[in-house]
């Protein structure tokens, strides 16, 4: 009895320690979709060259994307007449590492992997893009897929029309527009002379309509947060969260110490990664508990960098959009980052003498209880759909 007592109460304690900074991540992810428009980013990521590959990779990574979201954002994209190369950057930077994760990583790993994480996600995405110069182009180019599947499939769209294909906008008129017939265009000059806020109705999101205000904008984007972010994930993290407590409490971190240091660790984890789906924020505290249990710190990265960008489901729609030889490149590429990465954390870890065990399980009080509690307390609220209809009900009426 006094073992499960142990398990619920580490649970509890990194559920405190968590909390505040999640709350933070999906506030930003909720100023991101109000204030930064998707069809805008796309424009951002057209053209070639070294320059949109590495933009893509910066405007990615912050953006409350996950791996099953940030597909048909990628692919559409790619059918705008974003660069292969750019978007690779962007689906493997994306799922990685974001404003929520970001959060739950300073709160569950420490200050060390906030820092170490994103980065090395951005540097992946950026190395993994540029390197794919090196493959032969093969699938459809972006103009051609654009010119292919039309701005919409059909005249039945719904609020999420340029959330689900940002990109489509950018590469063909307003063709589903019913003011205006299509008008094909470059994808730069789309994307310079038609209006780029979704929110605005322009093109394939609606009627144009005055643009809503700030006010109205931020509501739409903590209801976003809230029923499109936080449910995919949440239930998922509770699971890792309540992973964690238990191997916390069950296992000793010396219990994996010899198993789960050097390079033949970081292949386990690279192997178990491929066909896992996981997301950034979900995999932080399974992360916490392989890190408490005595895995290395390389060995942990490894995980954090693989799981989001090679599950089976991204390398699917990369076989599918640039074929079977590609997707074969993108898996080893990304795989030979998250090793090279792994190795090199471990290198810094040694040399600088951190211990990144003691801190996992002994920054419970760097949280005061007067923030983590109400933080628990709006997560809870928040995340039980009875509880957060009257907000939701509230939000839409703003």
């Amino acid at each position: 009895m006094s073992l499960v007592v142990d398990i619920v109460i580490n649970t509890w304690l990194l559920f405190l320690k968590a909390a505040p900074w999640l709350l933070l991540g999906l506030v930003i992810a909720a100023c991101i979709r109000a204030f930064v428009p998707q069809a805008r980013i796309a424009g951002w990521l057209g053209g070639r060259g070294a320059w949109p590959t590495i933009k893509a990779a910066l405007i990615g990574a912050p953006l409350p994307l996950c791996s099953c979201s940030v597909i048909p954002v990628a692919v559409g994209l790619h059918r705008s007449g974003a660069s292969r190369a750019s978007t690779t950057s962007f689906l493997i930077a994306t799922p990685e590492t974001g404003a929520d994760s970001v959060g739950a990583s300073y709160a569950l790993l420490g200050p060390f992997f906030t820092v170490v994480r994103p980065v090395a996600a951005i540097a992946s995405a950026i190395i993994t893009g540029l390197a794919s110069h090196l493959m032969p182009t093969s699938g459809r180019s972006g103009a051609a897929a654009a010119a292919a599947a039309g701005c919409c499939a059909s005249s039945n769209i719904d609020s999420d029309c340029c959330a689900s294909k940002p990109a489509q906008t950018s590469a063909v008129g307003d063709c589903c527009s019913t003011a205006a017939p299509a008008t094909h265009r470059s994808a730069g000059a789309a994307a310079a002379t038609r209006p780029a806020d979704p929110s605005t109705g322009a093109g394939c999101c609606g009627p144009r309509e005055t643009p809503p205000g700030v006010g109205a904008r931020l509501a739409e984007g903590i209801h976003y947060a809230i029923t499109r972010i936080l449910d995919e994930f949440g239930l998922w993290l509770l699971i890792g969260l309540v992973v964690a407590g238990v191997t916390l409490t069950v296992v000793p971190p010396q219990t994996l110490s010899t198993y789960g240091s050097g390079f033949p660790a970081m292949l386990i984890m690279l192997a178990i990664s491929v066909p896992l789906y996981v997301c950034a924020t979900q995999s932080t505290p399974i992360a916490t508990a392989l890190l408490a249990a005595g895995m290395s710190p390389g060995a942990v990265l490894v995980f954090l960098l693989a799981g989001p960008a090679t599950n089976l489901a991204t390398i699917g729609a990369v076989r599918q959009e640039f074929g079977t030889a590609f997707a074969g490149f993108y898996v080893g590429c990304m795989g030979a980052c998250a090793l090279a990465f792994g190795l090199a954390t471990d290198a810094a870890v040694t040399a600088l003498g951190i211990d990144l065990v003691t801190g996992v399980d002994a920054e419970h009080a760097l949280t005061p209880l007067w923030l983590s509690l109400p933080a628990v307390i709006v997560l809870v609220m928040i995340s039980i759909k009875p509880l957060r209809a009257p907000l939701l009900q509230r939000l839409q009426q703003a």
